[in-house]
């Protein structure tokens, strides 16, 4: 499952990431999208992208292409 796939509310756990790039993964690991952490996601802008996401109490900005780096499982 994507991050594109998901509709607002909807709440999930990172299960893992994508092989590639391992620079924006580091990215992504820093603002707390660790292995096994779960976020909901709030807001999809209107054209659709970027969406926000809350995770670990704090909201997170993230355009859907670099989001999808996560592979994600619904909670």
């Amino acid at each position: 499952m994507k991050v594109k796939d998901l509709k607002i509310g909807n709440r999930v756990r990172v299960t893992g990431y994508e092989k590639g790039n391992s620079e924006y993964r580091t990215k992504l690991l820093s603002m707390g999208l660790t292995r096994g952490v779960e976020f909901t996601l709030t807001k999809i802008a209107p054209m659709g992208d970027p969406v926000e996401l809350e995770v670990r109490g704090f909201h997170l900005s993230l355009r859907k292409s670099e989001a999808d780096i996560l592979i994600i499982e619904e909670v």
